[in-house]
């Protein structure tokens, strides 16, 4: 690989593998994500030439006139930013079809359009790979002395107490895990996370599918869901703050709202998880709202490491996005994919796992630590382990609460108590 495209320092991401089967069982390859997570970086770690569309404007105008000559050269061929020369999609397909070989493109985008006919034409030829931020792991704030798809497959946990405390977590909320702020203090990374949502908000949000949005309303919008992250907030509570008076912004101009800003790989929901149960509970289908990464939350709210320390409350919420955000990307390399769990008795479970096969599942709550906190936790997940129906959804692979610090350690109810600055893929 280092013969290719690769920048000097790269750091291995956890898509890395991801991208690597993909080029080999299809023609191209799609990375998606938010913009400055570290796609390019990616892109050409895989790729043998480049045509960056963002930086070059002759790349861009070469797409429209004449879109198959930016796709000669040597494959994989990474055509970065594709989305500002959508002319290449159509001519890529074909190029695809002709040719008739596996790892021809590699393809980066930060937008999603909504052309939804262009992109069906991708179907059998294009598999996507989604990226986030760097997860702890990825950025080397955690030690991976515990593996995720060891403990699905009913591993047991013993690790010692990890070096970062509460204090370290609020800043690596702070700073989040984009590559580019590895290296900066919290508010450094914050003063320019500000300037990435006041850029969404005056121009990206708008462009993503031609709707002209406010910009102020935007910015409205962003910092209720920063208020309301890792929450089932509703359409009607984000209209009302959006408005900015005693009129409420209707539900589906709030969803207009949210679906650009899905778009742009900046906010995510958490699906309900359904399962079979035992009880005649009532499951709630709400789903939960994140951020792509809990830093973008902080930046919405125009926080401080100060002040979130002093309301370890709302800190709660922005650990579990940020563990949300973790366990999502090992996860996805372990083929399991996240969902919420809810029910009308009022009993929540933060996180499901499920295998995409769906004959597995696990969960795990999310806790700050402490004796008092960890045992809710433990208690949450045995009344869901109770309720599911086991005959038909099967035993939890793995019951786990995830924590800020402490130890590692398998509680006495079968339960792994997991600090996240241990764990890994």
């Amino acid at each position: 690989m280092m013969d290719r495209l690769t920048p000097p320092g790269y750091m291995t991401r956890i898509a890395d593998r991801e991208v690597g089967r993909a080029l080999r069982a299809s023609p191209a390859v799609l990375i998606e994500g938010p913009r400055a997570c570290g796609k390019t970086w990616t892109g050409r770690r895989h790729a043998s030439s480049e045509v960056p569309f963002d930086s070059v404007f002759e790349h861009r105008l070469t797409a429209q006139i004449a879109p198959e000559q930016v796709l000669e050269g040597a494959v994989p061929r990474l055509l970065d930013e594709w989305q500002l020369a959508p002319d290449v999609w159509n001519a890529m397909r074909r190029a695809c079809d002709d040719r008739g070989r596996k790892g021809q493109f590699i393809l980066t985008g930060s937008a999603d359009p909504p052309d939804d006919t262009t992109r069906h034409t991708g179907t059998g030829r294009i598999i996507r790979v989604q990226m986030k931020p760097m997860s702890l792991f990825e950025s080397g704030d955690s030690n991976n002395h515990v593996s995720l798809g060891e403990l699905l497959v009913s591993g047991c946990v013993s690790a010692s107490v990890p070096p970062l405390d509460l204090p370290d977590l609020v800043d690596l909320a702070c700073r989040g895990g984009w590559p580019g702020l590895l290296n900066d203090p919290p508010n450094i990374a914050q003063r320019q996370l500000r300037a990435y949502l006041d850029e969404i908000s005056r121009t990206d949000i708008s462009r993503v599918d031609g709707i002209t949005r406010d910009p102020a309303g935007v910015r409205r919008l962003l910092a209720s869901l920063g208020r309301n992250v890792s929450t089932q907030v509703t359409l009607k509570t984000l209209g009302a703050d959006v408005s900015g008076s005693d009129e409420t912004l209707h539900p589906q101009t709030v969803k207009s709202y949210l679906s650009a800003l899905s778009r742009l790989f900046v906010v995510e929901d958490l699906p309900a998880w359904r399962p079979h149960l035992r009880s005649r509970a009532e499951l709630r289908r709400t789903p939960k709202r994140y951020f792509v990464d809990p830093s973008l939350a902080v930046a919405a709210l125009r926080s401080n490491r100060n002040r979130l320390m002093n309301e370890l409350s709302y800190f709660g919420l922005l650990f579990e996005s940020l563990v949300l955000r973790d366990l999502s990307i090992y996860a996805r390399a372990n083929d399991w994919e996240l969902s919420h769990y809810r029910d009308n008795s009022g009993l929540e479970v933060d996180i499901i796992l499920t295998s995409l096969d769906h004959n597995k599942w696990a969960a795990a709550e999310v806790k700050l630590g402490g004796t008092h906190l960890i045992e809710q936790g433990v208690e949450s997940l045995r009344h869901l382990r109770d309720r599911v129906d086991t005959k038909r959804m099967g035993e939890p692979s793995k019951l786990m609460v995830i924590t800020a610090g402490g130890y590692s350690f398998e509680h006495p109810d079968g339960v792994a108590v997991v600090p996240i600055t241990v764990l890994g893929p």
